[in-house]
């Protein structure tokens, strides 16, 4: 009997532990294949979550920089909106303001309007009433004046009559006054005896008329700006000795008689002053002195 253990031969088993081995190879290959995957699929995702993780960061500051920048878009365009708001409450409460004034304006002005018009209205009723009181009282003086118009010419007539018989009397008075030659030989206006006939000789206004009353006491007596003095007067011959002082020198008048026309010059005069004594008492005499109006230079 056969003893050998009932195994497979040496042909039989060598094809079987290749094809295991192939097997195994093959298995490896594919596991290693499917490792080798797996890897590349992690790092590949790790790749893609880390890029991810990157897009998701850079998106994270783009958005807070997109809320940042819009929230102070959002502040500024507020401030604006309230800037705005309030410019246009100011605008209007101007433009209320500025109504309001006009109202105002417009009703003062009517009111102003108003006043004057009744001012005036009272004025012009008064300033009627002034001229009909006006024209009345004219009315009334004309009336007057034409009822003195008569007592007027009355007093005229009247007054022409006084003048004329004054003229008279004055022709007379003067035609009884003398035209002598002055002590200077010199022909003399009129010479005047007394008063009456002094004042007519004042009528005429040909000259100027000082009446004097010196005593020999006064020592000098200014008249009419002539400084007179008196030495001596001698009432039984009708004489006197007078010193005449004018322009700063003396002159000497002496043995002059009643009415005589004492003469003399000054600066200034064209025509000779004239001293005319009327009345001769002991020591004292009274008289008057006549001065051209006109005083011109002598030639």
């Amino acid at each position: 009997m056969n003893t050998q253990p009932n195994t497979p031969s040496t042909q039989e088993v060598a094809p079987k532990s290749a094809h295991t081995g192939t097997a195994t190879l093959v298995a490896a290959a594919a596991l290693a294949g499917v490792l080798a995957f797996g890897g590349y699929q992690m790092w590949r995702n790790g790749q893609l979550e880390d890029q991810i993780s990157r897009i998701q960061s850079a998106n994270m500051t783009e958005l807070t920089a997109i809320k940042q920048l819009t929230s102070a878009s959002a502040a500024a365009t507020r401030q604006t909106l309230d800037e705005l708001n309030e410019q246009l409450r100011s605008t209007q409460t101007r433009a209320e303001q500025a109504t309001a004034m006009a109202r105002n304006s417009s009703a003062a002005v009517e009111k102003r309007t108003s006043n004057l018009l009744t001012e005036l209205t009272t004025q012009q009723k008064t300033q009627q009433s002034e001229v009909e009181q006006t024209l009345e009282a004219i009315r009334s003086a004309s009336e007057a004046n034409a009822a003195k118009v008569g007592e007027v010419a009355t007093e005229v007539g009247s007054v022409k009559t006084e003048v004329a018989t004054h003229k008279t009397q004055l022709d007379t008075a003067l035609a009884d006054l003398k035209s002598v030659r002055g002590d200077m030989g010199v022909q003399s206006g009129l010479i005047a005896t007394n008063a009456s006939e002094l004042a007519s000789l004042r009528e005429l206004g040909e000259r100027n008329y000082f009446e004097f009353n010196i005593a020999k006491s006064d020592k000098v007596k200014k008249i009419g700006g002539i400084n007179l003095a008196l030495r001596k007067a001698d009432m039984k011959r009708s004489k006197f000795n007078l010193d005449v002082i004018a322009d700063d020198r003396k002159i000497e008048k002496k043995d002059k008689t009643l009415n005589e026309p004492v003469q003399f010059y000054v600066q200034g005069s064209r025509q000779p002053l004239e001293l005319v004594v009327n009345q001769i008492q002991k020591d004292r005499i009274v008289g008057y002195l006549a001065v051209p109006k006109t005083m011109q230079a002598r030639r």
